[in-house]
């Protein structure tokens, strides 16, 4: 308690905006692997599920580019308090009984579901950029690395959660039991959060919503080609081929994937000591085009693999921790790039935008997966990756260079 109260009054608002963001992400793993598990339980088919979740990447797209500017307009407070709300709200919908969980309701639900995560997520990557002095570049990228990784690890957790959950106190129970810790975490956020965090000089116009600078541009149609390539054989071609051509039950593809999803976002915590932070050195477009190459190359590798059925199983569950690592690498310096291009004014439009390209290319990508496993296998989705990923180092090329050596940092997070 006294080393909490010796911190600078950033530090705690760092903290809490974290602490917003872990606990709705627990909830997030948790519902999605709560949905899943649920409802293959009631016979639905592996693509059937993950149609359930298209309306929860397709209001990802809308809610970011809005998101950002309510953000700008009213405060990225109120935006984060916005989403936990919505959460609550989509997790007391589905306690429902089950003759009323029909498949329009359970989209519904995830949509709103979906709208929460992105406002919620755009608030805190967008709150970040506000606490540090633009010459704190080392300490920017340490802090969105640890804030992307953290999320996604926990995410893995929220799996392992919901499961435990479902078997605990059954499916109504489990969305009962986190709307209510939601609701607390809500309140507290409510109370000790800056009140004007985020919130713009210059009231935004609404046309500002697609004036974006021309590295914003492309850095998000390099986001979207990334993830649009990862969820492209990852969302569905993935854990049906583990079921259907590697015979794995849905325990050991859903812990599989649960423990892929916490390494996965260890390493994106870690990213800037790979990437030559700790030389002071902080990435840039160049960085960004290498690791892409590198991770299309890795793709690549798997799909000819899979084409030539060597190896099965070490060539996608090899190939798939491999494909992790260093796509960790390049989602945290997209992350990290965004946050230090962005406008300080109204920072969450440019953030917004950002992540409405990649809820895009989630959306994208889970159709596209769905669609090219099921007339060509999985081996067309890996191929379809690496062209998704070609792309995303071609876009690369453009991004701007760090022309200029690091700078002191002042004013930091750890100072008192």
């Amino acid at each position: 308690m006294a080393s909490t109260t010796n911190l600078s009054a950033d530090a705690r608002q760092y903290l809490l905006i974290t602490g917003n963001y872990w606990a709705f992400t627990l909830t997030d793993g948790a519902l999605r692997m709560l949905v899943v598990l649920h409802f293959h339980q009631l016979g639905y088919s592996a693509l059937a599920i993950a149609m359930l979740f298209v309306f929860y990447e397709l209001f990802g797209v809308i809610t970011n580019l809005v998101g950002g500017y309510l953000g700008a307009r009213i405060g990225l407070n109120r935006t984060m308090q916005l989403g936990l709300a919505l959460q609550v709200i989509a997790l007391l919908a589905l306690t429902v009984p089950s003759a009323l969980l029909t498949v329009p309701w359970v989209m519904a639900a995830q949509a709103l579901s979906g709208i929460a995560k992105d406002l919620n997520k755009m608030s805190a990557k967008s709150s970040i950029k506000l606490l540090l002095p633009d010459n704190a570049q080392g300490t920017l990228y340490k802090y969105v690395a640890l804030l992307t990784g953290s999320k996604n690890a926990l995410k893995g957790v929220g799996f392992f959660i919901g499961a435990l959950l479902l078997g605990w106190v059954g499916f109504a129970g489990a969305m009962q039991l986190m709307a209510g810790v939601l609701a607390l975490v809500g309140l507290a956020s409510m109370l000790l959060l800056k009140r004007d965090l985020g919130k713009a000089k210059a009231k935004p116009k609404f046309s500002e919503l697609f004036s974006k600078s021309r590295a914003i541009n492309q850095l998000s149609a390099a986001r979207l080609c990334l993830f649009a390539a990862r969820d492209c054989w990852f969302v569905v071609a993935l854990p049906v081929f583990l079921a259907e051509q590697l015979g794995w039950n849905h325990w050991q593809t859903g812990t599989f994937l649960a423990c892929w999803i916490i390494g996965y976002g260890v390493i994106q915590g870690l990213a800037p000591l790979v990437t030559g932070k700790a030389k002071g050195r902080v990435p840039d477009g160049a960085t960004a085009m290498g690791w892409a190459l590198l991770l299309a190359g890795v793709t690549a590798a798997i799909a000819a693999a899979v084409q030539l059925e060597w190896q099965l199983t070490l060539a996608v569950v090899g190939g798939l921790l491999l494909f992790g690592a260093v796509f960790a690498i390049n989602s945290s310096l997209h992350s990290y790039l965004i946050v230090s291009l962005a406008r300080a004014d109204g920072v969450s439009l440019d953030v917004g935008f950002y992540y409405m390209a990649n809820a895009a290319g989630r959306l994208l990508g889970t159709l596209l997966s769905g669609y090219l496993y099921q007339t060509a296998g999985l081996g067309a989705a890996l191929w379809a990756a690496t062209a998704l990923l070609a792309t995303t180092a071609l876009i690369s090329i453009t991004l701007p260079r760090r022309t200029a050596p690091l700078q002191p940092a002042q004013g930091t997070l750890n100072d008192d």
